[in-house]
C-alpha cells in the first residue's frame, strides 16, 4: 500500500529522498525569489462557476480584488485556473503548500470564499499554511484513484 501523503510530498515539493524537506541546492537546482507559504488554486474551467449551466458562481473578480487589497499575493499565491477536475464536483479549490495538497469541492456559497480569504490572511500572518477551518471538512475530496483504491472504494 502506498502512503498517499508521502507521495504527494514528493510530487508537490522538491525532495531528495522523500523523507526530508528541501534543504540543499542540489535538491532543487532552479531557484525563485518569491517564496510563498502556499497557493490556492480556484477552478474556473468548463464547469466550475458556469452559471449559464446552472452551476454556482465563483466570485473571481472579488477574490482577485480581496487578494490585492489584503496584500496576500506575495505570501499566499492565488491562481485562477482552467479546469483542474474532477468535473462531476463543481467549484473545486486546490490548496498547495510544502506539506502537501488538499482538494475541496462544492464551494458554492459566497461566505465560503470569504472564509477562504480570511484563512489566507491568517496563514500569511502566521508565515505558514494553517489547518483549514472546520467548516471545510465536509467539502474535502480526493481525485486520485490510488487513494480510493486504498480505502477499498475502487
Amino acid at each position: 500500500m502506498y502512503d498517499l501523503y508521502g507521495l504527494l510530498d514528493q510530487v508537490v515539493s522538491c525532495r531528495g529522498n522523500g523523507s526530508r524537506a528541501m534543504t540543499e541546492d542540489r535538491d532543487c537546482p532552479l531557484k525563485t525569489k518569491r517564496l510563498v507559504v502556499g497557493q490556492i488554486t480556484i477552478c474556473r474551467g468548463c464547469c466550475c462557476g458556469n452559471v449559464e449551466r446552472g452551476l454556482p458562481e465563483v466570485p473571481v473578480e472579488w477574490l482577485k480584488s480581496e487578494w490585492r487589497k489584503r496584500g496576500l499575493l506575495k505570501r499566499v499565491q492565488l491562481t485562477i485556473a482552467g479546469c483542474v477536475g474532477p468535473c462531476d464536483v463543481p467549484n473545486v479549490v486546490v490548496i498547495t503548500s510544502s506539506s502537501g495538497t488538499q482538494w475541496l469541492g462544492n464551494i458554492d456559497k459566497f461566505d465560503q470564499y470569504r472564509s477562504l480569504v480570511e484563512w489566507a490572511v491568517r496563514c500569511r500572518d502566521a508565515g505558514e499554511m494553517l489547518a483549514l477551518p472546520r467548516e471545510f471538512r465536509e467539502y474535502r475530496i480526493s481525485p486520485f484513484r490510488s487513494y480510493h483504491r486504498n480505502l477499498g472504494n475502487a
